[in-house]
C-alpha cells in the first residue's frame, strides 16, 4: 500500500485554503479531510488573515485572484507575520504562466498549483512541504 493510499496519512496536519471559488475550497477540503487532515477555509484574504492566528495551519494554499486582496497580497502579508513567516504558502491558480509563477516566489510562496488540481497534485504539494506535523 503506497502512502497516498493510507487512511488517516495527513492526520494532525491543519491546513488553510483561501479561495473565493466555493467549488475549489470543497474539493480540496474534501480531499484533505479524507486523509485525515484538519481543514479551515477562508474565501478571500482578509477573512483568512482574520482567522490564520486560531488556526495555526501548518500549510496554506492560497488562490491569486481574489476580490478586496489578492493572494500575493495575502501571502506577502502572511511572510511577514513573524509566527507565520516559515508556514508553508503554495499559491493556487487557474493560469499557468511563468510571470504568476516568478512573482509568487517574490512574495514567499513555496510552490505554485494550478487549478483544476488533481487528488494528486494536491496531496503531492502537502508531502513535499510538511515532513513532519
Amino acid at each position: 500500500m503506497t502512502e497516498s493510499n493510507e487512511a488517516g496519512a495527513l492526520t494532525g496536519l491543519r491546513v488553510m485554503v483561501i479561495d473565493d471559488s466555493r467549488t475549489i475550497r470543497r474539493t480540496a477540503e474534501t480531499l484533505l479531510r479524507k486523509e485525515g487532515a484538519e481543514v479551515a477555509t477562508a474565501d478571500d484574504g482578509f477573512q483568512a488573515l482574520g482567522r490564520i492566528a486560531e488556526v495555526q495551519p501548518h500549510l496554506i494554499f492560497v488562490d491569486i485572484m481574489m476580490p478586496r486582496l489578492d493572494g500575493y497580497q495575502t501571502c506577502a502579508l502572511i511572510k511577514s507575520n513573524q509566527v507565520f513567516k516559515g508556514t508553508p504558502v503554495i499559491m493556487l491558480s487557474s493560469k499557468d504562466g511563468l510571470f504568476d509563477k516568478a512573482r509568487g516566489r517574490i512574495v514567499g510562496s513555496e510552490d505554485y498549483l494550478t487549478k483544476p488540481f488533481t487528488r494528486d497534485e494536491l496531496l503531492d504539494a502537502v508531502r513535499r512541504y510538511v515532513t513532519s506535523i
